[in-house]
């Protein structure tokens, strides 16, 4: 009896046609069946958004050069949502995002779309993946990063991944034979010291550019993911979707005296 496919469910945050997503798709059509659905315009930085307001469209798309794949209104989590629900047959085996232009390092994991399927695929029992590379170029060079993703999904497939748990992995940008080899590693303590960028419109009304600076508190800590991107290594970090923090329960309790 012939063996089936892996069935591999593609999506990201930066839209069904960025650069990212297509080399992620030829990366998983080597490895399995494929279906995509991903968002039809860019949704970065949406996290863990759903479209509860307005309705909701899935359309079918011929970007990818496969018998399934479909572009959604909503944002990366609703794609996940619309896949398990409305496109699938079965239980996807694998759930893979991205490849997002740019770091999802640290912090970014919470504001991440890219992240945020992958967490979804979690939370629906699927061995997930968010792939980010360090390059926000809409000309990033994705062929080192296509060989990472081989290599990290063929081994998920083999192995799969512990209950409720993603992978958030970020590569470096290098050459392929720059890259120092891959590190599962911990998120990094980190935050961005924000400042709202206050402009006048011609009529003198007042709007606002949401800037800031990435700012690491762990500098020089070797188990972290952003100090292993900083010394050529690829980032492997376990997240988890469950935020309750276990640690804190019986000093609360304690201290509250309840």
């Amino acid at each position: 009896m012939k063996k089936q496919k892996p069935l591999i469910l593609v999506t990201n945050d930066d839209g069904i046609t960025a650069p990212g997503i297509v080399a992620l798709v030829e990366v998983m059509k080597t490895l399995g069946e494929v279906v995509v659905v991903a968002p039809d315009k860019p949704q970065s930085g949406m996290g863990h958004a759903i479209t509860i307001n307005s309705t909701l469209r899935l359309h079918r798309t011929k970007t990818h050069g496969i018998a399934e794949e479909y572009s959604c209104s909503g944002t990366p989590v609703d794609c996940v949502k619309f896949a398990i629900n409305k496109v699938l047959k079965r239980k996807p085996d694998l759930c893979v995002s991205g490849i997002n232009h740019g770091s999802n390092m640290s912090i970014n994991v919470i504001y991440s779309g890219t992240m945020s399927a992958a967490v979804e695929g979690a939370i629906e029992g699927i061995p997930s993946i968010g792939f980010s590379l360090c390059d926000f170029s809409i000309d990033a060079d994705f062929v080192p990063a296509k060989k990472i993703i081989k290599t990290i999904v063929e081994n998920v497939l083999k192995n799969s991944l512990p209950k409720d748990v993603c992978l958030n992995v970020n590569i470096p940008k290098l050459k392929y034979n720059e890259i120092a080899g891959i590190k599962i590693c911990r998120q990094a303590r980190a935050s961005w010291v924000e400042e709202l960028d206050e402009r006048h419109d011609p009529s003198g009304r007042a709007y606002y550019w949401l800037t800031g600076k990435f700012e690491n508190f762990e500098k020089g800590k070797k188990d972290t993911d952003v100090w292993a991107v900083e010394n050529n290594f690829v980032s492997v970090v376990p997240v988890q979707f469950d935020l309750t923090a276990h640690k804190a329960i019986k000093e609360i309790q304690n201290d509250w005296k309840l």
